[in-house]
C-alpha cells in the first residue's frame, strides 16, 4: 500500500509536532514542585518521564513512516504520469 503524498506529510508533521510539544512539556515537568521530595525524584514525575518517552517514540515511528511514504509516492506519482502520456487520447465527441 502507498500513501499518497498529502497522508505522508501529514505523518511528517505529526512527528515533527511531537518533537516540538513533548520536550517542553518534560521541561515543564521538570520544573514542577511535585516532581521532586526529599532530594529524589517523586511517582510524578517517573509517570510524566514515562509517558514523554513513549510519545517521542510513537512520534518518531509516525514520522519516520511518513517519510518512506513520501519517498515511495515519489515514483509512483512520475509513473502515473508517464502512463497518462503514452497512452492515446480518449476520442472527443
Amino acid at each position: 500500500m502507498v500513501l499518497s503524498r498529502r497522508w505522508s506529510a501529514f505523518l511528517v508533521l505529526v512527528g515533527v509536532w511531537t518533537w516540538l510539544i513533548w520536550p517542553r512539556f518534560g521541561l515543564a515537568i521538570w520544573k514542577d514542585d511535585r516532581s521532586f521530595a526529599d532530594g529524589g525524584p517523586t511517582s510524578f514525575l517517573w509517570v510524566h518521564a514515562l509517558l514523554i518517552g513513549a510519545s517521542l517514540v510513537i512520534g518518531t515511528a509516525v514520522g519516520a513512516l511518513g517519510v518512506r511514504a513520501w519517498r515511495a509516492a515519489a515514483p509512483e506519482a512520475r509513473r502515473a504520469e508517464e502512463i497518462a502520456a503514452r497512452s492515446p487520447a480518449p476520442p472527443k465527441d
